[in-house]
């Protein structure tokens, strides 16, 4: 207040004319600063700082129970609130480089889970698994429907992702996954048979990291949104057909975002530098098996029936994606040929094993004969 006096002002606020005269000489207007009362957690925060060193991740409940025995008798709300300020700084920090990928380099795996199972006829339905691959540097996928994780399921799709890309990149690129992944980074010895046979080296991501194959991960986002909402299918067959002309059609044809480019383009060009495709691996499933005298194989909860008449002989038994099928070993001779079903708690029988089970039982020995007789002597006798 300018041309007021220092007596007035005194006069007026009723203060000293010392205490105007330093307000009046201070640097900004004065104001009420109380003292912070501190908080119930403060004589903890040493304790709570030790924890967190040794356990970044631990829960609030936790460690409530640790610092209640030393005293504390403060509540969730204040503990919560102080963890979640003071917790990133015990949580080692990561960061990432972008990656660029050169032709030919890498391909990335993984299995995706439809949300919905697929009908396999005979009015069942079945957990389906897709093993989806994508290329690093073109970013083109293909994906093969399999229904089960077991290795030799993983291997066939796998390959099929493989032919579907049409050559082979220097690395394949998988999760930790169970059936292809042994211990320590290791592979099993299927998968480094596999891998052996087509000249592929093989990479184990570390143990919950999934960004180092976010490629593929990303893929599978793309799927869950565009490829899955909305589909139904008729059977496992046209379920797979709809994805791959849903890979053909919209995933490899589309302008990828990041690459500003189509993935079927870069493809060609990526093509280039890869290996040709060899020939394919044998990845079916391989068993001996005595044909025993009630005639029946059983796979995948199924039954499927042999030849009678090689009863007691060893036969050699291939399971593929599609068919099952079994030959003698001493003659060659084919044993049975069935379509594989993936409907579960069936009994298949070919006409011609039905036929020479039905031969053999009136050939048997000591068996009765009944006579048939004509319909039309029982007519007389009832007249």
């Amino acid at each position: 207040m300018r041309g007021v006096s220092i007596k007035q002002l005194a006069s007026r606020t009723g203060l000293s004319r010392n205490t105007v005269r330093a307000a009046l000489r201070a640097p900004a207007p004065p104001k009420y600063q109380r003292v912070p009362a501190g908080s119930k957690l403060d004589p903890f925060k040493d304790e709570i700082h030790r924890l967190l060193k040794d356990d970044s991740t631990m829960a609030g409940q936790r460690i409530r129970e640790l610092i209640a025995p030393l005293g504390f008798a403060g509540g969730k709300t204040i503990v919560d609130d102080y963890l979640r300020e003071v917790r990133p700084f015990f949580v080692d920090r990561r960061t990432f480089q972008r990656t660029v990928y050169r032709p030919g380099e890498i391909c990335q795996f993984d299995v995706w889970e439809p949300k919905d199972e697929i009908p396999v006829g005979y009015g069942q339905t079945r957990q389906a698994y897709v093993v989806v691959a994508c290329l690093g540097y073109s970013r083109a996928g293909a994906g093969a429907v399999i229904f089960s994780k077991q290795t030799p399921d993983l291997l066939f799709g796998i390959r099929r992702c493989l032919w579907s890309l049409g050559a082979l990149p220097r690395t394949l690129v998988w999760d930790r996954q169970a059936g292809l992944h042994a211990t320590g980074g290791r592979p099993t010895e299927e998968f480094a048979a596999f891998c052996g046979q087509l000249r592929v080296d093989w990479h184990f991501c570390d143990a919950r990291d999934p960004q180092a194959k976010g490629v593929v991960e990303r893929l599978q986002d793309f799927m869950e949104r565009s490829f899955e909402p909305g589909r139904c299918f008729a059977n496992e067959l046209d379920c797979q057909l709809q994805l791959d002309c849903w890979f053909d059609e919209r995933a490899n044809a589309r302008m990828h975002k990041t690459l500003r480019a189509r993935p079927i383009d870069r493809l060609i060009e990526e093509r280039a530098v890869m290996a040709a495709l060899p020939a394919p691996p044998d990845v079916d499933r391989r068993w001996v098996l005595r044909v025993p005298p009630d005639p029946y194989l059983r796979f995948d909860t199924c039954d499927y029936s042999l030849d009678p008449g090689l009863v007691g002989r060893r036969v050699d038994v291939r399971v593929d994606e599609r068919e099952i099928t079994a030959v003698a070993l001493d003659s060659g001779e084919l044993a049975c040929r069935h379509a594989r079903s993936f409907a579960k708690h069936r009994t298949i029988t070919a006409l011609e094993h039905a036929r020479t089970l039905k031969s053999q039982r009136g050939e048997r020995r000591g068996e009765p004969l009944v006579e048939v007789r004509s319909l039309a002597l029982y007519d007389e006798l009832i007249a």
